[in-house]
């Protein structure tokens, strides 16, 4: 069984010189066995290392914004991910997109890997990679078209179907990070990461993006008269409570299956023809993921994506410094 909090870090051993470079490599042994297991459980490709280039260059936010500290939380990441998902499946046109166009019924995982760098190069990249990924993102939007079943049309750039998209997206990380995080955000920096969020929506083509928690919930609700569930809708759900993974991961992912439910709108329960689960319930499926999202943090902490552009933006930090293998 996957369980993260098992390998916690080492307690302090003492001085003793001999057991210090021990415990170091067992450290960095379990970080990159754990590693492993998280990119093989999200589908998550790409190097952090690369990260570390330009040296100085803070990116679209930089290192003191809700974003960078929102998006560098796996757990939550991973939760609110999946949660927006099964929102997205509620708008049919905007299920059609990737119904149609993409082959996330059979590669979920390599659905949410390319998700996954699509947010941390825009939250944790340099500036020119993370409006040149915003920017393939565009011209990919740009060749999807097609028509729903009913005949009703539709084509990825709309401007609407990109704010419903950011909106499930956006509401759903926050939520999942205040409800796993044990650092969660005050409301003003609620409010700034919408704000900063706006204009990721904004180079994608959406108008008129909330800038406040209030106005995110405000709109997201505005859009209920267009959703629907259907047999589209309900094959979606069942294969995110199906999340494809290695038997000894299961137990984490229905963990976080069962914390993304919980995440959801009453609404959009009601929608599904899901309960509400019980208080006590949603109690433990936080707990135990809160611990494994510290777990995970350790994991990270000087690897990860967040760590790498940290590294990037620290004093006399060069970028010869960065190339592989480094």
């Amino acid at each position: 069984m996957f369980n993260p909090a098992r390998y916690l870090p080492p307690r302090k051993l003492g001085d003793c010189p001999v057991l210090s470079p021990l415990t170091e490599s067992l450290s960095a042994t379990v970080k990159a066995q754990l590693g492993q297991r998280v990119r093989a459980m999200t589908g998550a490709t790409g190097d952090a290392r690369d990260f570390l280039q330009p040296a100085g260059d803070p990116g679209l936010f930089g290192p003191d914004s809700a974003a960078w500290q929102v998006h560098a939380h796996f757990v939550a990441m991973m939760t609110g991910g999946l949660s927006s998902l099964m929102l997205q499946a509620l708008h049919p046109r905007a299920l059609a997109a990737v119904w149609d166009h993409s082959s996330f019924r059979t590669q979920l995982q390599a659905r949410l890997g390319r998700t996954a760098l699509f947010v941390a190069t825009t939250t944790y990249g340099g500036t020119a990679a993370a409006l040149q990924t915003i920017e393939r993102v565009n011209r990919i939007h740009a060749q999807i078209r097609g028509t729903l079943p009913d005949g009703t049309p539709y084509v990825a750039n709309d401007p609407e179907l990109i704010r419903w998209v950011h909106l499930g997206e956006t509401t759903s990380f926050l939520r999942a990070y205040q409800d796993l995080s044990l650092q969660p955000l005050a409301t003003d920096r609620q409010d700034l990461y919408f704000a900063e969020m706006a204009q990721i929506g904004e180079r994608l083509g959406a108008h008129d993006l909330p800038l406040t928690r209030h106005q995110a919930l405000t709109q997201l609700q505005a859009f209920r008269p267009e959703l629907r569930v259907d047999e589209r809708t309900r094959e979606t759900i069942a294969l995110i409570e199906h999340y494809p993974c290695a038997p000894l991961d299961r137990p984490l992912i229905g963990l976080i299956v069962r914390a993304a439910f919980q995440m959801l709108p009453d609404w959009a329960l009601d929608m599904l023809g899901r309960e509400r689960s019980w208080p006590l319930e949603q109690a433990a499926v936080r707990t135990a993921l809160q611990g494994m999202g510290a777990s995970l943090a350790w994991t990270f902490a000087d690897t990860g994506v967040a760590a790498r552009a940290r590294q990037r933006m620290a004093p006399g930090f060069k970028a010869a410094e960065s190339s592989p293998g480094k």
